[in-house]
Order: C-alpha cells, then sequence, then structure tokens
C-alpha cells in the first residue's frame, strides 16, 4: 500500500518502523523542530528522526488551513493515512484525500479515554486494563468506528514509561494486521455509553498532598512517571518519586514510617524509585544512602 505516515513523538517511532518495513511510505508527516535543551537549539520530533534515518520525506506544516498543503497531502495520491499522536486535528479535506481514508492508532479502549493523554489518566484512575484500538478517523474527537481492539492488563507497579512502550509495540503489530485485512474487518461504531476524556497532563497535578489516600498517591506516582514526575520538597530540596507500592501501616500524613515509607491520608506508600535534582533516577535504598528524610514531609 502507498501509506503516509503522521506522527511526532517516541510513542509513534516503532509504527512508522513497522510500517516502512511492509508498505511503500510516500511521506511522513510530523510537527516542526522545537526549540530544546539549555541552548534551546531546535530539535525535530523522534519521528522525524527515524524518518531521515530511513530516508523517507518528512514535512511539517504548522497546520492544513493553507490550499498549497492541502493540495501537497492529495497529491501524494495515497491508498491510506495511518496517523498516531500526530498533535494536529485534521481538516476533513485531508482525512478524505487518501483514497481508504485515515486510520488512527489509539492508546485506549475506546469510547474511553479519548483525547491527549490517555495513558497517563489510565493509570491515573485505577483502571485495571487498557489496550489499543484502531480507528477510522472522523472529524470528531476520538470518535470514529473502531476496526480493531485489543487489551492489556494495568501492571500493580507498572509506569506510565512503561506501558507507554508496551502499547507502542502493540499498535505497531495491530496497524500491520489491521492493512493486512482491511477489506475484512467490519467497523463497529462507538456506543455512546462510557465515554471518558483524557485531559492533557497538567505539571500542577504533580505536587504530592500527603493528606490524599495512599491508593490515589501510588496511581498519581506511577501515572506521572517518568514525565513530569510526581514531586515531593525533602529538607527544601525537589525529589521525584518515580514508583511506589501501597503498604501497611498509618500515622499523621506525611509522617515518614521507616525506611521510604510515609503515612498517607489513609493507609501508607513506600516510593522504590526515586530522583533528586541533577541526579539520576535511583531506587529508594540508593537514594536514602544520601538523603537524610525528616520526621515528617
Amino acid at each position: 500500500m502507498r501509506v503516509i505516515f503522521m506522527g511526532t513523538p517516541e510513542f509513534s517511532v516503532p509504527v512508522l518502523e513497522a510500517l516502512a518495513a511492509q508498505h511503500e511510505v510516500v511521506a511522513v508527516y510530523s510537527q516542526p523542530p522545537r526549540p530544546a535543551g539549555r541552548g534551546k537549539a531546535l530539535r525535530p520530533s523522534p519521528v522525524q528522526a527515524r524518518a531521515e534515518a530511513l530516508g523517507l520525506p518528512v514535512r511539517h506544516p504548522l497546520n492544513f488551513k493553507a490550499t498549497e498543503d492541502r493540495e501537497a497531502f492529495a497529491a501524494l495520491d495515497a491508498d491510506i493515512a495511518v496517523v498516531v499522536a500526530y498533535g494536529l486535528i485534521l481538516p476533513q479535506a485531508i482525512l478524505d484525500a487518501p483514497k481508504r481514508g485515515c486510520l488512527n492508532i489509539h492508546a485506549s479502549l475506546l469510547p474511553r479515554w479519548r483525547g491527549a493523554a490517555p495513558i497517563h489518566r489510565a493509570i491515573l484512575a485505577g483502571d485495571a486494563e487498557t489496550g489499543i484500538c484502531i480507528m477510522q478517523m472522523e472529524a470528531g474527537l476520538d470518535t470514529g468506528p473502531v476496526l480493531l481492539r485489543d487489551v492489556l492488563a494495568i501492571g500493580a507497579t507498572e509506569t506510565t514509561g512503561e506501558l507507554h512502550d508496551r502499547l507502542s509495540a502493540m499498535g505497531a503489530r495491530m496497524i500491520c494486521d489491521a492493512l493486512d485485512r482491511l477489506d475484512s474487518l467490519t467497523p463497529a461504531v462507538q456506543p455512546e455509553a462510557g465515554v471518558t476524556y483524557a485531559a492533557k497532563i497538567d505539571k500542577a497535578e504533580a505536587k504530592i498532598d500527603w493528606s490524599r489516600p495512599a491508593s490515589e498517591l501510588v496511581r498519581l506516582v506511577n501515572g506521572l512517571s517518568p514525565f513530569p514526575g510526581a514531586w515531593c520538597e525533602v529538607a527544601g530540596e525537589r525529589v521525584k518519586l518515580l514508583r511506589a507500592e501501597s503498604v501497611e501501616g498509618s500515622g499523621d500524613a506525611g509522617t515518614v514510617l521507616q525506611g521510604f515509607d510515609i503515612a498517607c491520608g489513609t493507609g501508607a506508600l513506600r516510593v522504590l524509585q526515586a530522583q533528586r535534582e541533577g541526579k539520576k533516577p535511583m531506587p529508594s535504598a540508593e537514594i536514602l544512602k544520601g538523603l537524610v528524610l525528616p520526621a515528617r514531609l
């Protein structure tokens, strides 16, 4: 098939690689390079960097409002477009241009967690499972009919980073399967019941309030790891907590019980991995060799 690929972050890279190995990728669309690092030099997206390494042409229009951008897209004469975490709402003219339309790889069990941050939100909400949906795109936000879906169980202490990688690999496998079976798949309209929206993560969510239940804070720590990272202050230093589990224990909220076990509003939380300012992530036992916890955080 002649495929247009549209994606931007690391999550999209395995999908691009899988498509390029089995189909003719006629163009890659990605968000433009952004300033990054201390020098704020322009840095291409992970998808652009990988596409260029594969020798694929890359385009990054700011949007598709310009007639020339729409015409250039249509002129590719693609059979289908595959979209995964691209970062732009596509106008109807773009959705209609490929012969077989546009397919989206979405990292949730639609209609649950439509929107920008489905992996984070699934863990934050305490969902037992999530998955991948291959969806026919339409004008609404993740509202299109679903061609394929598969389910993954979420581990008790699994982080967003780990789940991200598993779902990315699953999406790469499933989109190749979907393209192979495209003529035989029956689109399933999403039900109205069960719709939820995965709002973009706000960094203000990341500060830990020890008065909350331990179960909520464990989900917060694991759900915001590795980015943006839930955090608390320890002797004036901001420390990111990157993996946690619930444990037995009680006390005033924020009390250090033993090791890196902290009393919460109800129950207690054990920090399994953390990161000090300017340091690499470490297991809590290593962190505590150089970090003295006060009696209460």
